[in-house]
């Protein structure tokens, strides 16, 4: 199947939740799926949390592949303090501990994208016995693209030609790409059979879906299953991410 959702339709919904990793209260909204989930259903789960400022989410990992959006705000991860800022990549193998997260003093937004629903419920490492208990096989990989750097406006919406560019990319099918369009411009998104499907998130301009004009933000999943996808920019032009799951993301 292919699911849309637009940005600003979900964050209209924006919730106020009880973090687990941290305790506090901070902002989520649900773009597909439910917020967390301990079994596998169909369909893709995407959701976004918005930090406090200097909240700090503790070491962890979850049993689902993922790739995570660090979309506004800034921030560190990791122990050696490597810097976020807008718009970084990261991919993340089920069962691979990442943190801590740690957002600086105006806040953190990150979108967390998974192509199945499955086990995301987080489990943290100071919990050793559970997280023994629970930790599984994988490649361990946990990568994170340099920040992707978007058009002004005018020079977007200005492009003739369609541009491709990789930020991650490895030998099992997976690949974050970003696909500059100018208005009104459409080319063909990747096979989908060749991997597990992907993510198309708009970062910058609009993504036209059906007739839909989908704004900032917003994002659609194709899955393994489908014959193709064309990826269309509104009149003011796209910057996509076209982020494509390993062929083994059970």
């Amino acid at each position: 199947m292919i699911y849309a959702r637009s940005g600003a339709d979900a964050l209209a919904q924006r919730d106020i939740v009880i973090s687990p990793g941290t305790g506090i209260q901070h902002w989520g909204t649900v773009f597909f799926g439910p917020r967390t989930s301990t079994e596998t259903a169909p369909g893709p789960q995407a959701t976004m949390s918005e930090l406090q400022a200097h909240e700090a989410i503790k070491p962890h990992f979850h049993g689902v592949t993922m790739f995570q959006l660090f979309i506004a705000g800034s921030g560190a991860i990791g122990n050696r303090g490597q810097e976020l800022k807008p718009l970084t990549i990261q991919f993340k193998d089920r069962h691979t501990a990442y943190g801590p997260v740690t957002a600086g003093p105006q806040g953190l937004s990150f979108v967390a994208l998974r192509m199945i629903t499955a086990d995301s419920k987080p489990v943290y490492i100071h919990n050793k016995e559970e997280a023994r208990a629970k930790i599984r096989p994988s490649k361990r990989r946990n990568l994170t693209s340099d920040p992707v750097e978007f058009s002004i406006a005018p020079v977007l919406k200005a492009r003739t030609e369609a541009a491709w560019e990789t930020a991650l990319e490895d030998d099992d099918g997976m690949r974050a790409q970003i696909v500059r369009l100018g208005a009104d411009m459409a080319v063909s998104g990747p096979d989908p059979a060749i991997a597990g499907g992907y993510y198309v998130f708009v970062g910058n301009g609009s993504l036209i879906n059906k007739g839909e004009e989908l704004p900032l933000w917003s994002m659609v999943v194709v899955e393994n299953t489908e014959d193709g996808f064309e990826i269309r920019a509104g009149s003011d032009g796209l910057e996509a991410l076209v982020l494509q799951y390993p062929r083994d993301d059970g």
